[in-house]
């Protein structure tokens, strides 16, 4: 097996989202700043969406702006339509994570729309891209949806077919919305991903930690043959158009994983450790995770 993987830094988009507290710029200009520092190059800072439905990415922009200089970052941004796309070229970004659900509930709840006009609007936008875009395509709700409950697979594969007709060679994130995804789906979904498009798509996954499973569905995938996961400081996130569903699996959680199945991240844990204890305080915040609990308790009993 191979033996590194991607992580791919979700907090300051996906963690912050729900807290109410407004999260000034320059704090989450350092929580990037630092969260780079240590290791996580790829991050997903924030989002165009519109401000009224998620006031904490208001100053997205801005924060894109403030961390354009920082070495080795790779800044992604979260756009769910053509407008969040022009406003994200507009304001500089070159990578974009364009969300779609599989779900037709969640997607109208998400976006007012059906998933079948958000696909049919995602292949005209990839036609008007400036040449070196980046793309991600999130799926959101690939295994299960908090308003129709646990996706068919085959209806999945069908839309993630209809998507990936317009433009095969992009990243394609597999999410677990509601975190109630478990490790026998997970691993057999991506299986069948990398069979019918392995040789030219590449595929992460997105875990929650709703039930628990956030950790072992990472392991699944990877086991399954994955090499890139989204994960957040401190346990962090949540979506809002999704009842229910709490933080990203911690980042400092998966980092301990790997590192102890002898898997290279590039991430210092120490560093992240740190990092993820401030993200955790934050006003208004829901932290999870495990591990930044187990090894202070080792600290004070040593």
């Amino acid at each position: 097996m191979n033996r590194r993987v991607t992580l791919v830094e979700v907090a300051p988009r996906d963690g912050f989202q729900p807290i109410g507290p407004f999260i000034p710029s320059e704090e989450k200009v350092a929580f990037i700043t630092q969260a780079n520092a240590a290791g996580l190059h790829r991050i997903e800072l924030g989002s165009f969406v519109n401000p009224k439905a998620v006031p904490q990415m208001a100053d997205t922009g801005e924060v894109l702006r403030r961390t354009a200089a920082l070495p080795r970052l790779d800044a992604q941004v979260l756009v769910p339509n053509a407008r969040g796309v022009a406003d994200a070229l507009a304001a500089g970004a070159r990578h974009l994570v364009y969300v779609i659900s599989a779900s037709d509930a969640h997607n109208r709840s998400n976006v007012r729309r059906d998933t079948a006009v958000s696909i049919a609007e995602y292949g005209a936008v990839l036609q008007t891209l400036p040449a070196g875009i980046a793309i991600r395509l999130n799926v959101a709700t690939t295994f299960d949806c908090p308003f129709d409950g646990r996706m068919d697979a085959g209806l999945v594969l069908e839309r993630l077919a209809q998507m990936l007709a317009f433009r095969p060679d992009v990243e394609v994130g597999l999410c677990d919305t509601t975190g109630r995804a478990e490790p026998e789906q997970v691993g057999s979904l991506v299986r069948e991903c990398l069979r019918r498009w392995g040789g030219t798509t590449r595929f992460a996954f997105h875990g929650h930690d709703t039930y628990g499973l956030g950790l072992a569905n990472v392991s699944a995938a990877w086991q399954a043959g994955l090499e890139c996961f989204d994960a957040a400081f401190g346990g962090l996130g949540g979506c809002p158009f999704a009842p229910g569903a709490t933080g990203n699996v911690a980042t400092e959680d998966v980092v301990w994983m790997f590192q102890r199945m002898g898997v290279e991240t590039g991430v210092d844990l120490q560093e992240l450790l740190g990092l993820a204890t401030r993200a955790a305080a934050l006003p208004g915040a829901s932290p999870g995770g495990r591990v930044r609990t187990a090894l202070a308790s080792a600290t004070r009993c040593a």
